[in-house]
């Protein structure tokens, strides 16, 4: 379960006070698929970075699996997220001199996984976003969409039971953004927690329910009929 209790972050910014989160309380339980919608500036994306352990927020708390995420130090919870957050950007973040094989391996070398297994389960889930033909190919020669697909399986590399989302078919043609939300709905399918930030309603729709947010506060919370 991914829990905030309280949560506020605020930014300075030329001379005045921004409250990107006002005091946000929510539970997500486990295996759930949230979308979060709101225009922009509402606090999306700075709710997703606070809940997945990389923004300390300025009051209050994030629980994962009842661990408390800012009670312990940087080293301790770069290593929870390590075993159990994925993440999804909008930009895919490859490493541009590397093979999709090789990117896919990254996060295999700083876990628990013995090196011998390393290629053979990189190898094994770009067949299953449908790259095992695109293997050796670096990002430049790669479409964008395959980009992304490429940076979904390194997101799946080391087994994460949360996934959060940032925008993940901001970049992408309608087509190959549906293949990327029935990846996300496979992921969940499979028992995954996901919660997705997105500013398309018809990607929204996709989720079990939807949380709307605006001026840093959740003005609906629900599952959707």
């Amino acid at each position: 379960m991914l829990a905030m209790q309280s949560v506020s972050k605020s930014y300075n910014h030329r001379g005045r006070t921004v409250n990107a989160m006002d005091d946000v309380t929510l539970e997500i339980p486990a295996g759930d698929f949230v979308s979060i919608v709101g225009p922009s500036g509402s606090g999306k994306s700075t709710l997703l970075l606070v809940l997945g352990g990389m923004l300390s927020p300025s009051a209050g708390d994030v629980f994962v699996d009842s661990q408390s995420l800012y009670s312990i130090g940087p080293e301790e919870r770069a290593a929870l997220r390590q075993r159990k957050i994925g993440f999804v950007f909008q930009t895919f973040n490859l490493i541009p001199y590397l093979s999709a094989v090789e990117n896919v391996q990254i996060p295999l070398l700083i876990g628990c996984v013995e090196e011998a297994e390393h290629e053979r389960r990189a190898i094994a889930l770009l067949e299953k976003v449908g790259l095992g033909d695109r293997l050796d190919h670096k990002p430049s020669e790669l479409s964008v969409g395959q980009q992304q697909r490429v940076a979904l399986a390194r997101m799946l590399a080391n087994d994460p039971a949360v996934i959060l989302a940032d925008e993940p078919t901001g970049n992408l043609d309608p087509d190959t953004g549906q293949e990327i939300l029935s990846f996300l709905d496979d992921a969940n399918r499979e028992g995954r927690t996901i919660v997705m930030v997105t500013h398309d309603m018809r990607a929204a729709q996709r989720a079990k329910r939807t949380l709307r947010l605006a001026d840093g506060k959740i003005a609906l919370n629900g599952h959707d009929d």
